[in-house]
């Protein structure tokens, strides 16, 4: 966690550089050195034990790129500024980056946050790519420009109730946090999963200083599985609550609870946890895009990759691919035209498809908890 707080400092000063270069592109954000691309993140903040990694790991394959020579000569610059998690933040950040010119915007991370800063492209040509955000709407036709890796919360939720019921876990509980993403995540679980014939028999919020009452709460409702929806540090306390109050069925959470965040602030008590990932094992090595990022991270000396950088890296490496495609000089409209015909595109073993799709991947996996506080397939 150190090397990432270092990093983030790291990155505003450099990002304070860049935007001197970044003033100077056209307005499609395209110069004869460089693509300038546009990010709006929690580098610090809520959401910043997330947003942080995704956008460290995005700069380390441009970085890998650039070094090889970039796009045609020209290097791949991510101006990133930081929300802090604030929307309104995010508005304010979009506008600089648009006035300054950027190609497109690209891996900004939170529903909430994409929200906000969504009707500053509505009626342009500017695409954003990859956020790092999982409410089902933004993959819906009210957000034509948006063009997603990761699949939505209704994916997630759905691959939860198919393990619960191979458990024979059927009396669902969800506790969840009151925040705008949590509250994207809870209105995707509750369709699902009654959907799929869950029998959802509790929702309770969980506010600062009300856990023990909430769990409480869910208790009584004599669930056979509990779903916690929130923060890896308010999901922790509550699943240190539903274990210390003797409840032993299995516990999910989903991917912005945090899978190595949260088994770290759990250890032990963490075992039998499972939680929704959208990429492969960050740690493993048997997928090409796992071993670069590792090579990459160990070199620039940027701390244990996880699950988030993972992401950034494979998103940075599918945007990076559309970029190589566009025959002619790179405008907004080549861009969008160049995702939109990525067939099969592997990416380090990684494979994303977005040919008449605007979300290229539909891997959901599973990861468990073990005793031992480790993340495990």
């Amino acid at each position: 966690m150190h090397s990432i707080r270092q990093w983030a400092r790291t990155a505003i000063v450099a990002v304070l550089a860049a935007a001197g270069t970044a003033a100077l592109a056209e307005p499609d954000g395209v110069t004869k050195s460089s693509i300038v691309i546009g990010q709006s993140v929690a580098l610090t903040g809520p959401g910043s034990a997330l947003a942080a990694p995704f956008s460290q790991g995005a700069r380390l394959y441009f970085d890998r790129v650039n070094a090889a020579g970039g796009i045609n000569g020209r290097k791949i610059e991510l101006v990133t500024l930081d929300d802090r998690g604030n929307p309104a933040t995010t508005a304010e950040n979009t506008k600089k980056l648009l006035g300054q010119g950027v190609l497109s915007l690209f891996g900004y991370y939170g529903s909430p946050q994409v929200t906000a800063a969504y009707p500053l492209i509505k009626e342009s040509d500017v695409v954003m790519f990859a956020p790092m955000a999982a409410a089902d709407e933004l993959r819906g036709a009210l957000y034509p420009n948006v063009y997603s890796i990761r699949p939505g919360y209704s994916e997630e939720a759905a691959a939860i109730t198919k393990h619960a019921e191979t458990l024979g876990a059927r009396k669902l509980a969800i506790l969840h946090g009151s925040d705008g993403e949590s509250m994207a995540a809870l209105d995707s679980a509750v369709r699902t999963m009654s959907a799929m014939g869950a029998n959802l028999v509790a929702r309770n919020a969980v506010a600062s200083g009300s856990v023990a009452s909430s769990v409480d709460k869910t208790l009584a409702s004599k669930p056979e599985s509990v779903l916690v929806v929130g923060d890896a540090n308010g999901a922790a306390s509550s699943v240190r609550d539903l274990r210390a109050k003797g409840f032993r069925g299995p516990i999910y959470g989903f991917s912005n609870t945090g899978e190595s965040l949260l088994a770290e602030e759990l250890g032990a008590t963490g075992a039998g946890v499972v939680v929704v990932r959208v990429v492969p094992k960050s740690d493993g090595s048997r997928i090409a895009v796992v071993r670069d990022l590792l090579a990459d991270a160990t070199a620039a000396q940027a701390g244990k990759p996880n699950v988030y950088m993972l992401e950034g890296y494979i998103a940075a490496g599918v945007y990076t691919e559309a970029l190589r495609r566009i025959s002619r000089e790179p405008s907004r409209a080549r861009l969008r035209k160049a995702l939109e015909g990525l067939d099969d595109l592997s990416v380090g073993g990684f494979r994303v498809h977005f040919i008449n799709e605007r979300v290229g991947s539909k891997l959901v996996e599973l990861s468990l908890i073990d005793s031992r506080g480790r993340v495990r397939e």
